[in-house]
């Protein structure tokens, strides 16, 4: 009788470290993704499909004029609109979900090195597609950089635009951009902004993870790889492609398209809102409810310190990386470090700080 009551004891103080135990594991810091996907939704996507929508559109009254009239006047005018749309596209290029994906969105708008074969072939035939895969290098900002300033002199491209076809393919390009960001920012305005907020769960398929990982997706994949690391040789031992570089034909806002790129991810971090200077429920803010460290330094602060790096690497880069590869493509391997770094910390240390699985694979192989 004695044993029994013996064992019993152990059971049930057995039971209150158990419950002990998990009321330690529950008390653990949480950050608040509702909040985050609040300020990510209002603050941050849907202003910025609204500012690529509106300078698309731009881009799209003013193709129309400098083709009904072509002359230098409009030219100079497409081309402003054309960057200025460019640089809008970096700051919604995080965001490949939902209806984005669906449409192909990134695919269909930056595309590069563009197509040239195909994109003359496609005027001559007057005959194209642009929904299906084999055209995704031969529309997009990198396609309108060929047909307005890579086909020749001033003189010669503005001449062109005297053959119907080549006008129509210009339009068509346009046009196709214009119809993906207005879906796409329409249905963040509509019901999707509600779905997105409301998955606010710990899943794989949670709205945190699947934006966080577009997050670093894109810096890896379409900012440190694509931006610098193709052409500058890093993925093919040493052998560089001055001509894979974004915005060739136009060749001096490739650092420009680069600096957009890297500040819109920094401000993604912070919480930074697109149309002000107010930060919000972030990456940063809960990397910093869950008091994540590195080296004994807050690991939010290490992160923006290595933007720092990052933005004084790339400052050294000439306007032209096509000119920087061909003169000194060591300062283009100095800014991919730089970036590297950064990927690391994000990657491996946001994540795993953050319980965040990574759900693509890097098939660079860095």
């Amino acid at each position: 009788m004695k044993k029994i009551l013996a064992l019993f004891i152990l059971a049930v103080v057995g039971l209150g470290c158990s419950s002990n135990d998990n009321e330690e594991v529950n008390n653990t810091p949480t950050f608040d993704r509702s909040a985050i996907l609040v300020n990510w939704a209002d603050n941050i996507i849907i202003p910025s499909y609204e500012n690529y929508t509106a300078k698309v559109t731009t881009l799209s009254e003013k193709a129309t004029a400098f083709t009904q009239t072509p002359d230098e006047a409009g030219l100079a005018e497409l081309r402003t609109a054309w960057l200025d749309a460019y640089i809008a596209y970096q700051y919604v290029a995080i965001y490949d979900f939902g209806k984005a994906s669906l449409l192909y969105l990134k695919l269909s708008a930056n595309t590069y090195p563009t197509d040239v074969d195909g994109i003359e072939a496609n005027i001559a035939s007057g005959s194209y597609n642009l929904g299906t895969q084999i055209q995704f290098s031969r529309q997009g900002f990198p396609a309108i950089d060929y047909l307005i300033y890579g086909t020749g002199t001033d003189s010669e491209i503005i001449a062109s635009y005297s053959n119907q076809a080549t006008t129509d393919y210009l339009n068509a390009i346009i046009a196709q951009l214009k119809s993906i960001a207005e879906q796409v920012t329409n249905d963040w305005n509509g019901a999707y902004r509600d779905t997105f907020v409301n998955n606010n769960g710990t899943s794989v398929t949670s709205s945190v993870n699947v934006t966080t990982n577009n997050f670093i997706k894109n810096f890896e994949k379409d900012v440190r790889s694509g931006k610098v690391g193709i052409p500058a040789g890093v993925f093919s031992n040493g052998v560089t492609y001055a001509d894979k570089v974004e915005a060739y034909y136009k060749n001096d806002v490739s650092k420009m398209l680069l600096t957009a790129g890297i500040k819109a991810q920094q401000d993604f971090f912070n919480g930074k809102a697109f149309n002000g200077t107010t930060t919000g429920a972030s990456l940063k803010s809960a990397l910093d409810v869950v008091n994540a460290v590195r080296d004994g330094q807050n690991l939010s602060t290490i992160i923006n310190n290595q933007f720092g790096t990052i933005n004084t690497a790339v400052s050294a880069l000439n306007e032209s990386f096509s000119n920087q590869i061909t003169q000194d493509n060591n300062k283009m391997l100095t800014a991919y470090d730089a970036m590297q770094q950064n990927v690391i910390y994000l990657k491996l240390d946001m994540m795993q700080a953050l319980n965040i699985t990574i759900d693509y694979v890097d098939g660079d192989g860095d």
